[in-house]
């Protein structure tokens, strides 16, 4: 007999994984988003047995993410979770935008049930797509017992939504989760756990305006040998309500820089420092006049005081 909660919804955004090329050859020069998730999933003969709902939210290079899809996207998500026929949700997801969209569901939602992003850094088409395994495995994640969360499922790692990072351009292998490490691992179709599954408090849909071009608008900036604050001071000029800038080391900042962003915090702009190393997290002092990202990756820290100014 079947659990009430069976069924999973598969949703569709594009990206690599929907990509095709004329050459099977080339994983560099196709055109992403060009099949449905539908046709997606009827190449995968491990999925044939079962029980998937099917839903196209967007068609989209994940480069071009936007609030407005960002919007559809978490409003169709908590609309299957509440389903008590649902386990779980899957979204294929481009890898580009994948770790902000997964931290912006995870704030957002925080549900009690797993929503597993995933994507390729092959296109359908390639002499060896990574694709097919990495949506079969976000699938299974989804349908494990005890999962909870925004996960993203990719090689063959489960990560959570806030420490799951793009690490490389090309290669399978493209996600890390820097000094927390993975979630959990699948293996043969079969899940091996090794924390525990994400959890946090839920920002709730009835905060997010549903006209996206309301949300607050934040930007980064980078801190550079030689950089400068006629970016911030132009940022600041055309109404932007808050600013991430990526650090270099714990949180440095170039000293001219510094002062065009402590100018912009006096006029009412929110400021948060990350750093731009691959791993780690700025380390607060007591004297530090700009506060930190609390760990979080530039951009996972513009989606996140995008979220604050809410």
């Amino acid at each position: 007999m079947q659990s009430k909660a069976s069924a999973i919804v598969v949703l569709g955004t594009g990206g690599t994984i929907a990509g095709t090329s004329a050459d099977a050859a080339d994983n560099v020069g196709y055109s992403a988003a060009q099949l449905s998730v539908a046709q997606l999933l009827r190449a995968i003969p491990g999925l044939s047995g079962a029980t998937l709902e099917v839903e196209q939210v967007a068609q989209l290079d994940s480069k071009d993410m936007s609030h407005a899809v960002w919007n559809a996207l978490a409003r169709r998500c908590a609309h299957h979770l509440a389903r008590p026929d649902v386990a779980g949700v899957v979204v294929t997801h481009g890898t580009d935008t994948l770790e902000e969209t997964a931290w912006f569901l995870q704030r957002v939602l925080a549900p009690t049930k797993p929503l597993v992003l995933t994507g390729a850094m092959r296109p359908a088409t390639a002499l060896q797509a990574d694709g097919p395994q990495n949506l079969l495995d976000a699938v299974r994640v989804a349908r494990s017992p005890g999962a909870r969360g925004v996960v993203a499922v990719l090689a063959g790692r489960v990560h959570g939504a806030r420490d799951v990072r793009k690490v490389h351009p090309y290669r399978i292998d493209a996600f890390s989760s820097g000094d927390a490490g993975a979630i959990a691992c699948v293996e043969e179709g079969e899940l091996r756990l090794f924390r525990s599954w994400p959890q946090s408090e839920a920002l709730g849909l009835d905060a997010l305006p549903a006209d996206a071009s309301a949300w607050p608008r934040v930007e980064i900036v980078m801190s550079h040998a030689g950089a400068g604050g006629t970016v911030v001071q132009a940022l600041c000029a055309a109404g932007v309500h808050g600013l991430v800038v990526a650090a270099t080391g714990n949180g440095t900042l170039h000293r001219e820089l510094e002062a065009a962003l402590l100018e912009a915090q006096a006029s009412g702009v929110r400021v948060l420092r990350s750093t731009r190393c691959g791993d780690g997290r700025v380390v607060a002092t007591p004297s530090d006049a700009l506060p930190a990202a609390d760990g979080l990756p530039p951009a996972k820290a513009r989606v996140e005081l995008m979220l604050q100014l809410l």
